[in-house]
């Protein structure tokens, strides 16, 4: 039986004489800081202190024993970042060149010291350029010239941290006669009937071995002979339960096992979990232009996305346990759908297997990501064995529903100049349409897969089209008001956003002893985006007067103002279902702490916008929406059963004035959108007046103007201790009303992010980890609207 060895103990690193230990799995610049050689780079602007490590070359060392008794020993690295070189008792085992690969080496009989001799990612990618020449991007930093994570390089969200180092479990693997090399299981369903074809590959020590493999599925047993190095093993399950994303159905898995047999002798086990679903993309051109729509199990869906980025921009730090976290909080907001953005990473194992028991759909893209790509050797052979390997190992997840082939480069090639600069060089487009769909095609036909994001399917559309395939929404937070977003109805949102700083406690870890400001030093700092500030301010400018002098007071609107803006897209989008088939926002996460677009900051607090996600990614959804010049109420029923019930529409002044109302009768079919105009004399007449909408518990709102023109009362309300929290009671309209939970204890959270009150009503906002509470503190920590004037 094949047994391992792991050697994640005894590590060193090394840099011209100086030694200091090293945790394996991890990367040079955590054992730095574990050695107090370098600062924390993520607080204050330590970052740019830290810039050298990145411009060195680093040696991981340790002793490796032996012999093993066994035929043969491989030395198995699960990830190097990124171009290295292997030694084992001053033999060379090889080079390296891929942070996305895996190795293997044959060290059978070979013992003393291992080193793996780490060059800078900067001196590979300036040689590489130096051989196959300059390839325009996004960043001026060089990620396009090797295959390593993008955003190490720094993004517009990231710090420019350069990695090296072991940064996935390294061991060692014993074994005789043969062992299992790759197995590609193919999962469908037929007719109601679970297909479990499992595609095996062996390497031998002894060519002349009988061999056989017997698998095993929900008591389901099937044997077959091995010829030579590779064999297939098919499974029927009769009946299976559906795998099903969250909120149309459960999530069963079922433990799959297949074992390598010599005679009696199992000489390895191969064990994953699988569900049986089946998946397509309806990409069928219509009278709206052509689709976009994920359906699994022959359900349509309206995919509720977010768009993910590696968790830390150093990944060997993310634990099984804080992907679940994570996971969970997009579970916990209404998301059906992540997309593996990509900069980044194929993500580990532990990733998958949440979604796969949350019920989240994974949109993996391939790691190419706003730049042109060579396509020469050496990174064409990297690309294509990286692919197929990343393919075959995530294949049993049944909640991998699209392969992406790149983030922007299509749409980049067109739009950003790229296409005369290039002057006919490779840059990237024969991966996309050629080599990735290739791969897809020959190990992982059950998955769809899209050339890239945003796409229109073919070069007769512009490739950010929005009656066509996938669409980016950029220009709105770029240069135009987010009330725009409402002014095109795309067939699927693949990414659109808003920014907001992170949490107050949040900046005060990062910013140590800083007096903050908007344009404060670490501010600045920890705001990546071009002309970021400038443009939260010009964005706010057009819905609120921009407060002077009070950090405080901005820091909660440009918050407010981050909600706004993806509640009017996401509304607007929503309403137009089936036409528009998803959203993904852009982003959940966080890789440090920063100004941005994420919903979850990097410290892992969620700012408002990820509470009023939880709203706007409800099963049921009413939201006004103007059609045909006139305002309408649409139903958005998401859910499996028809949505009846009674709506209430009042017309109100700011002072609490009841100035019109209507009860009428709501029936919104399963996953449909009914809409209900709204009588003109409910329609709100100025400043002064606004509509209301009450139906099963749900709110909705409509303000005919901008909230720097609503002549809002000064807010007035009452605060009081409640059971686990506080109850707010208004004597005022109070809108938006918003506890920053971090402001009572570091580690409060609360259960609700913006509330809107009208006079009389009162809302109870449950708080944990507030250690010692108090109703005058929590006033403290409470923000709304107040009037401009």
């Amino acid at each position: 039986m094949l047994e391992a060895t792991p050697l994640g103990e005894g590590w060193n690193l090394r840099h011209d004489s100086d030694t200091l230990p090293a945790t394996v799995p991890g990367c040079v610049h955590t054992d730095l800081m574990a050695a107090g050689v370098i600062p924390d780079p993520f607080l204050g602007r330590n970052e740019t202190e830290v810039a050298w490590v990145g411009r060195r070359e680093w040696t991981y060392e340790r002793e490796i024993g032996g012999p093993w008794g066994q035929e043969q020993t491989d030395l198995v690295f699960d990830g190097l970042d990124t171009v290295a070189e292997i030694s084992l008792d001053g033999r060379l085992l090889g080079k390296v060149r891929n942070m996305h690969r895996s190795y293997r080496f044959d060290v059978t009989g070979l013992s003393g010291r291992l080193s793996v001799r780490f060059v800078s990612a900067y001196a590979e990618a300036e040689a590489v350029r130096g051989r196959v020449g300059e390839r325009p991007a996004a960043y001026a930093e060089p990620y396009q010239y090797l295959r390593k994570m993008a955003c190490s390089f720094g993004w517009d969200w990231g710090p420019t941290l350069v990695t090296a180092g072991i940064w996935r479990p390294v061991r060692l693997e014993h074994w005789s006669t043969a062992r299992i090399a790759r197995v590609r299981p193919m999962v469908t369903v037929e007719e109601g009937t679970g297909v479990v074809e499992l595609a095996v590959d062996v390497e031998r020590t002894r060519v002349e071995a009988p061999l056989a493999v017997e698998a095993t599925v929900a008591g389901v047993r099937a044997r077959a002979e091995i010829d030579g190095t590779g064999g297939t093993v098919r499974l029927r399950v009769p009946d299976p339960r559906l795998w099903w994303p969250r909120g149309y159905g459960e999530q069963p898995l079922y433990d799959v096992e297949l074992r390598l047999l010599h005679g009696d002798e199992a000489l390895d086990v191969w064990r994953r979990r699988i569900g049986f679903r089946t998946v397509e993309l309806d990409r069928r051109p219509d009278a709206h232009g052509t689709g976009f729509t994920l359906v699994v199990n022959g359900e349509r869906l309206f995919a509720r996305g977010v768009n993910w980025i590696p968790d830390d921009v150093f990944p060997s730090r993310i634990t099984r346990e804080r992907y679940r976290r994570r996971l969970e909080q997009a579970a916990g907001a209404g998301v059906d759908l992540v997309r593996i953005w990509g900069g980044g990473i194929y993500e580990s194992a532990d990733f998958y297997d949440a979604c796969d028991e949350l019920g989240l759909l994974v949109w993996q893209d391939f790691p190419f990501a706003c730049a042109a790509y060579p396509e020469e050797q050496p990174l064409r052979g990297e690309v294509e064995a990286e692919a197929r390997e990343n393919v075959v190992r995530l294949m049993p997840h049944p909640s991998l529903v699209l392969w992406n082939g790149n983030n922007e480069n299509l749409w980049g090639f067109r739009d950003w100049e790229w296409e005369p600069r290039l002057a006919g060089t490779s840059w990237g487009e024969g991966y996309y349409l050629g080599m990735l769909p290739r791969v897809v095609a020959e190990s992982d036909p059950t998955r769809p897969y899209t050339a890239g994001s945003p796409w229109s399917g073919s070069w007769r559309h512009h490739p950010n089209d929005p009656a066509h395939g996938t669409h980016h929404s950029w220009e709105v937070w770029n240069r135009e008001d987010y009330a725009d977003y409402r002014l095109s109805v795309p067939r699927f949102v693949a990414e659109f956003g808003w920014q907001a700083p992170p949490a107050h406690t949040t900046l005060r870890r990062a910013l140590p002893g800083e007096e903050l400001a908007p344009d404060s030093p670490g501010m600045l700092h920890h705001q990546k985006a071009d002309d970021g500030n400038g443009k939260l301010e010009r964005g706010l400018q057009r819905h609120f007067a921009v407060p002077e002098g009070d950090f405080d007071r901005w820091h909660y609107l440009m918050q407010l103002n981050q909600a706004r803006a993806v509640a009017a897209g996401i509304e607007h989008w929503r309403s137009h279902w089936p036409v528009c088939a998803g959203t993904v926002v852009w982003q959940l996460n966080d890789c440090w702490p920063v100004t941005s677009w994420a919903a979850i900051d990097g410290d892992g607090r969620e700012k408002p916008l990820y509470h009023e996600l939880r709203r706007l990614y409800a099963d049921r959804l009413p939201t006004f929406q103007v059609r045909d010049g006139g305002l309408v109420l649409a139903a958005v029923n998401q859910g499996a059963e028809e949505w009846r019930g009674t709506l209430t529409l009042r017309r109100l002044s700011v002072e609490g004035g009841v100035l019109g109302r209507k009860d009428v009768e709501l029936a919104a079919g399963r996953r449909a959108v009914t809409r209900v105009d709204v009588p003109r004399e409910l329609t709100p007449a100025g400043p002064g007046e606004f509509l209301v909408a009450d139906v099963d518990g749900l709110r909705a709102l409509h303000f005919p103007v901008p909230d720097r023109e609503v002549l809002y009362p000064v807010p007035e309300f009452d605060v009081r201790l409640a059971p686990g929290g506080i109850t707010v009671t208004a004597r005022t309209l109070v809108r938006d009303l918003l506890l920053q939970a971090d402001r009572l204890d570091p580690g409060a959270r609360a259960d609700r992010g913006l509330v809107t009150l009208l006079p009389g009503e009162e809302v109870t906002i449950g708080v944990r980890g507030w250690k010692t509470p108090d109703a005058k503190t929590a006033r403290s920590a409470l923000y709304c609207v107040e009037p401009t004037r």
